[in-house]
C-alpha cells in the first residue's frame, strides 16, 4: 500500500466511522462562535456550552459585550477558567470588531489573528465553521492523533497544521480537523487509546505497535511510535 493510499483510508475511515462530527460549541451567530471559541481555550466545550447558554441570554452581540468592563464579565465566565484573560479578551474583541470592522467578525486568517485573544487556531476553528473555508485547527487532539496515525511529525501545531495540509485533501480540511477530534475524544485518548475499537488500527503504526502487529512499511520517515 502506497502512503497516499494509507492517508486516504484513514481518511475515508474516520468519515464513515463520525460522519456526524462538527463542532460540539452551541451558538446562533458568527459573534457568538467567536465567543465560545475565546471561552474554550483549556476548557471542555460542554462547560463552555452551560456558560454560553447564560451568557448569550443577556449579551449577544459586540455592542453588548463592548459595553461591559472586563470584571463585570469574569464572574459570569470563570468557570471556564483563565477568567481575567478571557473576559479582557472577548471585551477589547468586542470593542474592535465595531471600531474596525462594522460589528461583523471578519473572514481572513490575517484580520482574525488580530483580535485580541484569537490565535491561529481559534481563527483556524473560525474560518472552517463560520466561513466555510478549507482549514485545519489543531488542538491537543487533533495534535495527538495525527502524530499517532503517522500523518504528521511537526513539533509544533503549526508545523502540524502545514504536514497535514500536505497530506489531506483541501476539501477535506475543515471536516478533517473534526473527525480527528472526535476521534480523540471517543477513542484515541491520550492515556489509554482503545485501539480494539479503531476504524483505522489496520492503517495506524501506533495502535499496530501497541497491538503487536506487524509495522507498516513506507511510512514518511517523521514517524515515531507516540504510546
Amino acid at each position: 500500500m502506497t502512503e497516499a493510499a494509507r492517508v486516504s483510508s484513514i481518511i475515508g475511515g474516520l468519515q464513515q466511522h463520525y460522519p456526524e462530527a462538527r463542532t460540539a460549541l452551541e451558538f446562533e451567530t458568527t459573534f457568538q462562535l467567536l465567543v465560545a471559541v475565546i471561552l474554550s481555550a483549556q476548557c471542555t466545550d460542554k462547560r463552555v456550552n452551560l456558560v454560553t447558554q447564560e451568557l448569550f441570554k443577556n449579551y449577544r452581540t459586540p455592542q453588548d459585550f463592548a459595553r461591559l468592563e472586563p470584571d463585570e464579565l469574569e464572574g459570569r465566565i470563570k468557570t471556564c477558567g483563565l477568567g481575567p484573560s478571557k473576559a479582557r479578551n472577548i471585551v477589547a474583541t468586542s470593542r474592535l470588531l465595531l471600531e474596525r470592522h462594522g460589528g461583523v467578525v471578519p473572514g481572513t486568517l490575517a484580520e482574525l489573528i488580530a483580535l485580541p485573544g484569537v490565535g491561529r487556531k481559534t481563527a483556524n476553528v473560525m474560518l472552517a465553521n463560520a466561513f466555510d473555508t478549507a482549514a485545519i485547527a489543531v488542538d491537543t487532539h487533533v495534535f495527538r492523533v495525527a502524530h499517532r496515525l503517522g500523518l504528521a511529525g511537526g513539533n509544533s501545531p503549526e508545523a502540524t497544521e502545514r504536514d497535514l495540509q500536505r497530506v489531506i485533501p483541501e476539501a477535506q480540511w475543515a471536516p478533517a480537523h473534526h473527525w480527528l477530534i472526535w476521534h480523540g475524544r471517543e477513542i484515541c485518548h491520550a492515556r489509554k487509546p482503545e485501539c480494539g475499537r479503531c476504524p483505522v488500527l489496520e492503517y495506524c503504526p501506533t495502535g499496530r505497535d501497541l497491538t503487536g502487529m506487524a509495522p507498516l512499511k513506507g511510512l514518511k520517515p517523521w514517524y515515531r511510535p507516540v504510546k
